[in-house]
């Protein structure tokens, strides 16, 4: 006797308006090769208004934002990923300058920072890679989206000594709780809330978003990492925002159509939409 398949809620069903806006998706990696054009089709059905799509660095800009020419709804964020900070070279910040220069859908330098999880590259590279990036964004006024894994003190270290207090920069796929939240807050800094924050487990995160306004929070998939509940364990793509949306809403006591609506506010702010 064959397995019932388990059933899981279409997110067309939450019945958003399209002005949502999902601030970061990998829709340039090889998971969307398949059925790029379908999954941007979708996301505009569940509400989905602009999708902002990360490149990890000048060569897969370079190579993949053809993809993107007859979706003007997506806009690019550009930078050196911290597993990427080995292969930094020499030309590399010129490379970006001229990228910003020449680019008009580019509204930020990201994801950029730290990640002493994997160490796909040396700690120190990576700090030097990414007090290097944080100099071009001071430089051309850029917002700046902050990767940081199992190396908070030092990505705070490494931000606070860069002046960058008062800054715009966002929290990228924000996992931590109410004090994490409140250090950020008190730079001035944007909080940004992923998928796991339906996560049965995941109640110091909840509580983190109830301390966070609004107008300081924004919210994402990471496409095609994290789905969140009901979809968690396959393929996430930037629809699936719907549910984010769903549970900070709960958080918060408020109507899922609002939260959409002004986070989505937060983000245009935010990345100049």
């Amino acid at each position: 006797m064959s397995k019932k398949k388990a059933s899981r809620t279409d997110p067309l069903s939450l019945n958003l308006p399209c002005v949502g806006v999902e601030t970061h998706a990998h829709l340039d990696m090889a998971d969307f090769a398949p059925d790029l054009k379908a999954v941007l089709a979708e996301a505009r059905a569940a509400g989905v208004a602009r999708i902002g799509n990360v490149f990890l660095g000048p060569e897969a800009l370079e190579k993949s934002r053809g993809l993107f020419d007859a979706h003007p709804e997506v806009f690019f964020i550009l930078g050196v990923h911290p597993h990427e900070a080995k292969d930094f070279a020499a030309d590399t910040p010129e490379r970006l300058r001229a990228a910003f220069a020449g680019e008009p859908r580019l509204a930020a330098l990201g994801e950029i920072g730290l990640d002493f999880f994997w160490d796909h590259s040396p700690r120190e590279r990576q700090a030097q890679v990414f007090r290097a990036q944080l100099l071009l964004a001071r430089d051309l006024d850029l917002p700046v989206v902050v990767h940081s894994r199992d190396a908070l003190e030092e990505t705070f270290a490494i931000l606070d000594k860069a002046g960058f207090a008062g800054r715009r920069l966002l929290w990228h796929c924000f996992g931590g709780g109410p004090k994490l939240a409140r250090r950020i807050l008190d730079r001035g800094w944007h909080v940004s809330i992923p998928g796991p924050v339906t996560y049965r487990r995941a109640e110091a995160l909840r509580e983190a978003v109830r301390i966070v306004p609004l107008e300081r929070m924004v919210i994402e998939t990471d496409c095609p990492y994290l789905a969140p509940e009901p979809w968690r364990g396959k393929r996430n793509r930037p629809a699936l925002l719907a549910f984010v949306a769903a549970a900070v809403a709960e958080v918060k006591g408020l109507p899922v159509a609002e939260v959409w609506a002004r986070c989505a506010e937060t983000a245009r702010a935010f990345f100049g939409l």
